[in-house]
Formats: C-alpha cells, sequence, structure tokens
C-alpha cells in the first residue's frame, strides 16, 4: 500500500481537479472525523490529527452527492438535524468507492476496520463483487451510467 503521505497527495489532487476545495487548518478534537470537518463546500482537514487519508474521499463524497442549494449550509446552524439523509449516506459511500476506483486505491484506504460502523469488510466485499448498493441513486442523481459503473459521468451533482 501507498504511504499515507502518498495517498492523501493523490487523493488532495483529484479533489482540486474535481473542484472540491480543501483547507489546510488546525482543528479542534472535537470533530466527527479525526482531522477533518465540512464547512459549505469545503473540507476543512487538519493534517496532524487526520488518522485515515481515506475519510477525507467519503467527507468529499458527502458534498458531491448533496444538491447544489444545500452544500453552503453543510457544517452550519443551518443544515437540519437529519442530514445527509439515508440515501445520501449510502450515495457518498458508493461514491466514495468509485473514487477509489478511480484512483487506483486499495479499498482499504477508504473502507478501513474503523469506520463504517464496523461494516468495512462487508462493503469491500459487496464492491469486489460488483454488488454495488446505492448504484440507483448515483444514476438517479445523473453521475453514471449503471450499466458502464464505477465510471463516472460527472463528480458533482447538479
Amino acid at each position: 500500500m501507498e504511504s499515507t503521505k502518498n495517498v492523501t497527495t493523490t487523493i488532495l489532487d483529484f479533489l482540486n481537479a474535481i473542484n472540491i476545495e480543501v483547507i489546510d487548518t488546525v482543528l479542534t478534537d472535537n470533530t466527527f472525523l479525526p482531522g477533518l470537518q465540512l464547512k459549505g463546500a469545503t473540507i476543512l482537514l487538519d493534517r496532524t490529527k487526520l488518522k485515515y487519508p481515506g475519510d477525507i474521499l467519503h467527507e468529499a463524497g458527502h458534498i458531491a452527492v448533496s444538491e447544489k442549494h444545500i452544500r453552503p449550509l453543510i457544517g452550519s446552524s443551518e443544515i437540519t438535524d437529519d442530514w445527509p439523509p439515508d440515501g445520501e449516506e449510502i450515495a457518498a459511500i458508493l461514491w466514495s468507492f468509485a473514487a477509489s476506483h478511480h484512483l487506483n486505491l486499495d479499498l482499504n484506504v477508504v473502507f478501513h476496520p474503523n469506520g463504517y460502523k464496523g461494516g468495512s469488510a462487508w462493503l469491500i466485499e459487496q464492491f469486489t463483487n460488483k454488488k454495488y448498493v446505492g448504484l440507483p441513486l448515483l444514476e438517479w442523481m445523473s453521475l453514471c451510467n449503471a450499466d458502464q459503473f464505477p465510471k463516472m459521468k460527472k463528480w458533482i451533482r447538479d
């Protein structure tokens, strides 16, 4: 597996290319994922606290699959308590798989054993066997064609 630094660089270069902004900053320890926080359509990154570089892709997936008018509200007091809705959580997981595939990353980078409420191994098994839970959602969002997945038509929902 690539070094953590190389994986992080690969992910950040990809996000820059698809116009998801990542800002290096200092964060408190009070974040949902270590070293990461979403603020609008931007990912705030504290590299000194980041434990799993693949988490950056999953957080980017949340930005990518959210509706355009919702993205500026992410991470603010204006976002609803039920964000992200279950469908968008599933879509963000599958989006991060597609991004991992696109970047030729080992699936264990994103779906590490300490994430996904203990379901990482199951997700890797499903994706390895081409069982793409949530694929109709990504297709409905016009991000891909189901018959060509994991190739994406575009990376950010309109």
